[in-house]
């Protein structure tokens, strides 16, 4: 297969641990859902592939290298039945960098035509297994920002240090319109503030936490004691590898 003339090469960062993403490359149930229901794959060489498109295209083919969780490669044949026939390559290798991991994909093909009838297929597979991938990742994501939430309103600093290590990273970064923190020691300095400028509010989140490729989206409420709403906002959280929150852009509406 290493003569195979033209290639198409993907890269994309995936805001998750490597393991986590080698995964969907070795695990049936897992490579089924980036890429559709019976989809199959046996980790090991000469291990059987099979793709089932979603729009009922097959594709079959075998692993024919296999490294966790740095590298896999596997054979990619279309069915005669579904266009131009031909076996061609697929590569993938992980790294690791400090917002994810990194994937480098490349395929190799035995003509162009073949080749170029795949790049917006990938734009779109890879956009899949990326936003798929990330949701395993971040599976308690609304717990951690309900954790962040409450950090702003409790009277404890004790509590407010706790919540926070148990939800954030220790470089978390933080800015809104009244205040911008580097590090968890100031961004708890800058709560200290809030209990003295706004004593007796707290924020509660208001409807679910939206996520995409590692960045979530959450309203909330800042409410008095009685329960009263003295302001509405929405918070941006992009999220670390691990799953913590990483950086918060807040948003004030009233």
């Amino acid at each position: 297969m290493s003569d195979l003339p033209e290639s198409l090469e993907r890269r994309i960062v995936i805001c998750a641990r490597r393991e986590t993403v080698f995964r969907y490359f070795s695990d049936s149930e897992r490579f089924a859902k980036w890429w559709g229901p019976g989809s199959q794959i046996d980790p090991r060489p000469g291990g059987a592939v099979l793709i089932r498109f979603v729009n009922g295209v097959t594709v079959r083919g075998e692993v024919t290298e296999i490294e966790p969780p740095r590298r896999i490669a596997f054979t990619y044949v279309l069915s005669a039945s579904e266009g131009e026939p031909g076996e061609s390559l697929v590569t993938v290798t992980l790294g690791e960098t400090a917002e994810g991991t990194l994937l480098h994909l490349r395929h190799d093909f035995a003509s162009a035509k073949l080749r170029d009838h795949h790049v917006q297929g990938w734009r779109h597979q890879l956009a899949v297994f990326s936003k798929i991938v990330s949701e395993e990742e971040h599976a308690r994501v609304a717990e951690r920002v309900d954790a962040f939430l409450r950090a702003f309103g409790d009277p404890d600093a004790a509590t407010r240090r706790a919540l926070l290590e148990s939800c954030a990273t220790r470089d978390i970064a933080f800015c809104d319109a009244f205040s911008s923190t580097t590090g968890l020691d100031d961004m708890l300095a800058n709560l200290d503030a809030v209990q003295v400028h706004m004593p007796g509010i707290t924020l509660v989140r208001s409807g679910g936490v939206r996520l995409s490729h590692g960045t979530a989206i959450a309203a909330w409420v800042a409410q008095k004691q009685d329960g009263s709403s003295v302001g509405r906002g929405t918070n941006v959280f992009d999220l670390s590898p691990g799953g913590r929150i990483a950086r918060v852009v807040g948003f004030w509406e009233t």
